[in-house]
């Protein structure tokens, strides 16, 4: 429970005011309910017909100290001035019409608890959506290098649903049910303290049972929920390499891999869901044996004590009853809790993660670039391994830089630590002469513009990829862009123009055109830095003449740092270091390269074989 009450804590504030509505109404619901009850009373005294001697005279004046006596004797005074006024059957029907109103205001108030409870539950499971996005895009780079898209997915999908089906549907009932038990409970003890201790006894076994089996059901749904996340890791892998599962008839390999993990996941939450099927029978025999041993008890002090009379017995009865619906309650939400938390436990693994990247308090805001970006001394690591050791470059302004070097020579990782991806763990990276970690992270990133081997565009319009991260940029703008990236021709020629979305991922273009559609939002977001990661290496010859025609166009005037495999696209450049272990071995242009007879002429004597 404590738990619970956290998640509540982290999550209910902005919504105080319907909680605070649902509070007032429950006591209103809970009260009409009580006096509604307390008609049955005269009724089953009409009924029994009562002994004379029983019947009181005279009305009470009010003492706190027999309120019992009070309530009970003026009640049924007024009620037999009725019936001597107008008979018993016309009393009956208007008792009766008085629990009819009293039982249609009861669940009027009923409704308006259940139905201010429900802004909160749909707003509360937004806010968890809404913060588990933000923190998503606010992570650095590598915590999803630690972590599967499919699990992620998993926890903002299934297990937020969980949460939204298990903890938000439990806050109607518990803040329903509680007020219910105090009302009823104190109704109880008003009516007979005897009989009511007496009760207590059972309810402490009753909570235990509950408990026990709830306790075994948070680990058992985590088990679940991590299953779940095996599962759609899987589905999102096969969607991503589904052009490899076919090419290498994997596809019966893939599905019995599917229905191992899909099939391991079912006979988890089926365990979870017959425990928590186990809630209802449970309550409900434990509630029929207290009913029981209470009829038992309430009995003897009917019969021989003459402690109560037969209709205050049958109302206490009643009372006890009612009181038994909402501890039920109370007990499925003490199973159905467990599976939430168990789900919120997961979703804290993001919200709570801490962030790499962290912006110092008044950082420095840089509105432009003017000198030279300078690696001093930097070193880097990924976990124990170190990527790169000892660099020191500098890449003025206007100058372009290439990084040569083969797989897993520390290239991409040089090129992430200027935008601030990753931090280095020694040394530093300047900016006109400011360490990177000084400057405001937006700041920062707005003066640089990056095209990737892989165009990473969203499915949604021409335009609206072209102007991504770019505020209020026209028409003309975005046309010139297209034109100097050599892809207004193939975008006019679509359906719609530049308003034709372009599908998942940019699905519905070829490669060339998704790499010259993300070198128009390059050139329409007019970054002074550059960063190029081999963004022909996977082009056919056409496309690569046309993307490194837009590229040349792009770099002219600014200051660029090119990652290439294929040596011929940076022959031009200022200088080229060459990589190799995560050291710079060589550096030079391309023809005092070629003469060292190094790294560097060997990489390009294997291209020319």
């Amino acid at each position: 429970m404590r738990e619970f009450m956290q998640v509540l804590r982290r999550f209910i504030p902005p919504y105080k005011k319907y909680l605070a509505l649902s509070v007032l109404f429950n006591i209103l619901s809970a009260v009409l309910n009580i006096f509604s009850f307390t008609a049955l009373i005269p009724i089953l005294n009409i009924l029994f017909n009562v002994e004379e001697a029983n019947i009181p005279t005279q009305v009470m004046a009010w003492d706190w100290g027999n309120a019992k006596e009070v309530i009970l004797n003026n009640m049924n005074y007024y009620v037999q001035q009725l019936v001597e006024t107008v008979g018993a059957s016309t009393t009956l029907l208007i008792l009766g019409a008085i629990i009819a109103v009293m039982t249609f205001l009861k669940t009027g108030a009923y409704f308006l608890s259940s139905a201010t409870i429900i802004p909160i539950r749909t707003g509360v499971v937004r806010d968890i959506r809404n913060q588990l996005y933000k923190k998503i895009t606010s992570l650095s780079l590598g915590f999803f290098s630690e972590e599967r898209k499919g699990d992620i997915i998993a926890r903002m999908s299934g297990d937020v649903q969980e949460i939204e089906n298990s903890i938000m549907s439990s806050i109607d009932m518990l803040f329903k049910n509680p007020i219910l038990i105090i009302a009823y409970f104190a109704t109880l003890i008003f009516i007979s303290w005897q009989l009511t201790v007496f009760t207590i006894l059972f309810v402490p076994v009753f909570g235990w049972f509950m408990g026990f089996v709830g306790r075994k059901l948070k680990q058992k749904s985590i088990k679940a929920q991590s299953l779940w996340s095996d599962t759609m890791s899987q589905v999102e892998e096969t969607l991503g390499g589904l052009r490899i599962i076919k090419a290498f008839c994997a596809e019966e390999k893939m599905n019995s891999r599917f229905d191992r993990i899909n099939t391991e996941y079912r006979n988890q939450i089926m365990r979870v869901n017959i425990r928590q099927q186990l809630a209802h029978p449970m309550s409900e025999f434990l509630g029929t044996v207290m009913i029981v041993i209470v009829m038992w008890m309430g009995g003897i002090l009917v019969l021989n004590y003459h402690v109560l009379s037969g209709p205050v017995f049958i109302f206490y009865l009643v009372m006890l009853y009612s009181i038994i619906n909402p501890l039920k309650e109370f007990s499925r939400a003490s199973y159905n809790i467990p599976k939430g938390l168990a789900s919120m436990e997961r979703v804290d693994k993001i919200l709570l993660a801490e962030r790499d990247i962290k912006e110092r308090e008044n950082p420095v805001q840089i509105a432009s670039f003017e000198k030279e970006i300078e690696f001093r001394d930097v070193s880097f690591r990924y976990g124990e391994k170190w990527v790169l050791r000892n660099i020191n470059l500098t890449i003025p302004k206007g100058k372009t830089i290439a990084l040569v070097g083969q797989s897993g020579s520390g290239k991409s990782t040089m090129v992430d630590l200027i935008p601030r991806y990753y931090d280095v763990q020694e040394g530093e990276v300047l900016i006109d002469g400011v360490n990177v970690k000084d400057l405001g992270i937006h700041s920062l990133r707005q003066l640089i513009g990056n095209v990737n081997q892989e165009a990473i565009l969203f499915n949604d319009t021409f335009f609206n990829n072209i102007t991504f991260g770019v505020a209020g940029a026209t028409q003309e703008e975005v046309e010139q862009a297209a034109r100097i990236a050599n892809a207004h021709e193939f975008i006019t020629q679509s359906p719609h123009g530049y308003q034709t979305g372009i599908g998942d991922r940019g699905s519905r273009l070829s490669g060339g055109q998704r790499q010259r559609l993300s070198i128009a939002r390059a050139i329409l977001k007019n970054p002074p830095i550059l960063i190029l990661d081999e963004a022909t290496s996977a082009l056919d010859t056409e496309s690569e003449r046309l993307v490194q025609d837009a590229l040349e166009r792009l770099m002219k005037t600014r200051t660029t740092i090119a990652i290439a495999h294929r040596l011929s696209t940076i022959k031009n450049a200022d200088e080229i270091c060459v990589l190799h272990e995560g050291q710079i071995v060589e550096r030079g242009t391309h023809e005092s390269l070629m003469k060292l007879d190094g790294y560097y002429r060997r990489l390009h004597d294997m291209q020319q074989v």
